[in-house]
């Protein structure tokens, strides 16, 4: 074992090999810029010893002092951005050692175990996956550390992002395999070669960012223009320098992440299989829990507040449906990891936001058209509203297209919906289609506008240090709709409001498909067949059928928002 703690492997010696490679482009850039100030410092001395004298050289010494004085500005000026720029932040939600006691003594432990340091913090994210993040920048600063064994504070250590939904689906014993060979990984930060090429490089990638970050909307100025011309060739230098480096940076962190899995194959390396597989099974239902559960919710100005403990039932459902994901159910026994948390509600709250901000773009806080939903309350203030909603938006487009409201003047009917779309044939319906896009377009645009005006405020997570806010979603979930799609999610709304009001149908929630209509408690059989026929064949004849089923009677009228 090396003093550093990284080891002898391969990996490591691949990941050490590959630092020095990343320290030599710093190296051959900075004799670069020292290269016209060597010359030009001989030229004198030669003046000074009677030797190098005439013209020619005296034009020689003033060419490369001119040139070195330009080098080294160039120099201090791509020196000052790195160091200045702040590096890319993951943003998560800081856990501080009073919100989790347990978990830190977890990851203390496990640190001591694997020989390695400790992180110097723990977060989480709001997605499945946990890595190891350098915070050491200034700007960065760490509002809470683990401390050492011998009671140092590790301000290199960087901090541990630990996967949220793994908190709450996975056992403790689990967990801790999960993050064996995340937390070996520490060793290489210990490493001063790898540190000193992870600096350089994350500061080359921070100073690319300031150069191609777009400046303060002002008028033209010369001021304006020379500063835009600076960062132009600073970020120029930045990239080449990036671009000379990447592929060792690479290759030294597959040397890296080998080398701390080898080392972690001496912790719970049986158990680590079965985490790994629990890994694939929680992504796939949290990614059916946030596409189709959380994004409805979204849209319509409320954020489910529990999505973690939404993800177990989510995965508790997939396990029950899928015959591959049989047995994992029966875990649940044993005592979740969330349990290493003081309060895992408010946990669950600042990750559910979090997740909503990075995945929507939601508001970094609460507030009008903003307000956090139960999922007791889900079928009744989601599922309802967002039918009734699109069945409004649906009457409301309708209105604007000159078409005929329905023989009853009392309220807006599905038999409306119905005659228009089975009479028009396919131009009935894309017309309808193109209009719906363009008002549900107008009112998204309206909505970036406001979360973009709204001051940024903490999240419920201010107890647990709070996270930093961005405007828009980093990671939108979906692409944007089509109008063909839009128009089925509209009339599938307008049969269901009708299922509701004339057929006593009820709104309800499936953890893997979202909304859904229950009726007489059992979930109804698929709209969206019998709803493509009308919208795309003009044929209502399909959806006539479910509708007589059901006892839906479309002539009569729906209560909208």
């Amino acid at each position: 074992m090396s003093d550093t703690g990284i080891g002898e492997s391969i990996g490591a010696r691949a990941a050490r090999s590959r630092a020095l490679a990343v320290l030599r482009v710093r190296g051959r850039a900075l004799a670069v810029a020292l290269l016209p100030a060597a010359v030009a410092v001989v030229l004198l001395a030669g003046e000074s010893t009677g030797h190098m004298r005439g013209d020619a050289w005296d034009a020689a010494r003033w060419f490369f002092g001119v040139l070195a004085l330009v080098a080294l500005l160039l120099a201090a000026a791509v020196t000052a951005v790195i160091v200045r720029a702040s590096p890319a932040l993951s943003p998560t939600v800081q856990l501080a050692e009073r919100a989790a006691p347990d978990l830190y003594r977890l990851v203390r432990d496990l640190a001591e175990r694997l020989d390695v340091p400790a992180p110097s913090a723990l977060a989480l994210t709001p997605d499945c996956d946990s890595w190891l993040e350098d915070r050491t920048h200034p700007a960065h600063a760490l509002p809470h550390a683990i401390r050492k064994r011998r009671g140092r504070r590790t301000a290199e250590a960087p901090v541990l992002v630990i996967g949220s939904p793994f908190l709450w689906w996975m056992r403790v014993a689990e967990l801790r395999a999960l993050l064996a060979p995340v937390v070996a990984g520490t060793a290489a930060a210990a490493h001063p070669d790898i540190a000193a090429a992870r600096r350089f490089v994350r500061g080359l990638d921070a100073a690319v960012a300031v150069a191609a970050a777009p400046g303060p909307e002002r008028s033209i100025s010369p001021v304006r223009f020379v500063r835009a011309a600076a960062l132009g060739l600073v970020g120029g230098i930045a990239r080449f320098l990036l671009h000379s480096c990447q592929a060792y940076a690479g290759e030294m962190e597959r040397g890296v992440a080998a080398a701390a899995s080898e080392r972690a194959q001496t912790v719970d390396y049986g158990l680590r299989i079965v985490a790994q597989e629990q890994v694939g099974l929680a992504y796939a239902g949290w990614d059916r829990l946030l596409t189709r559960v959380a994004l409805p919710a979204w849209r319509m100005g409320r954020w489910p507040s529990r999505l973690d403990a939404g993800v177990v039932s989510a995965l508790t459902e997939l396990s029950r449906r899928d015959r591959l994901a049989e047995g994992f159910a029966s875990r649940l026994g044993d005592r979740p990891a969330c349990d290493l948390l003081e309060e895992p509600g408010a946990v669950d709250e600042a990750a559910s936001l979090l997740a909503a901000r990075l995945f929507h773009g939601g508001p970094a806080e609460t507030g009008v058209g903003w307000s956090p939903v139960d999922w007791q309350q889900y079928p009744e203030e989601v599922v309802d509203r967002k039918w009734r909603t699109e069945a409004a938006r649906l009457h409301r487009v309708l209105d604007g297209l000159g078409v005929t409201p329905a023989s009853r003047p009392d309220g807006p009917t599905l038999d409306r919906v119905l005659a228009h779309l089975s009479g028009g044939g396919a131009d009935a319906g894309e017309d309808l289609a193109e209009a719906i896009g363009a008002e549900v377009a107008r009112e998204e645009a309206a909505r970036q506008r406001t979360a973009a005006a709204a001051p940024v405020a903490k999240s419920p997570g201010d107890v647990l240090n709070g996270w930093g806010a961005d405007p828009l979603p980093l990671f939108p979930l979906q692409p944007p709709r089509t109008g063909r799609e839009l128009l089925a999610d509209h009339v599938i709304a307008m049969v269901c409001c009708a299922a509701v009001d004339t057929a006593g149908a009820a709104p309800g929630l499936d953890w893997l498909d979202g909304p859904v209509l229950l009726i007489r408690g059992v979930r109804g059989s698929d709209l969206m067949s019998p709803v493509l026929s009308l919208t795309e064949d003009g044929d209502p004849r399909p959806l006539g059928l479910w509708l007589a089923g059901v006892g839906v009677r479309p002539e009569k009228p729906v209560r909208l928002v």
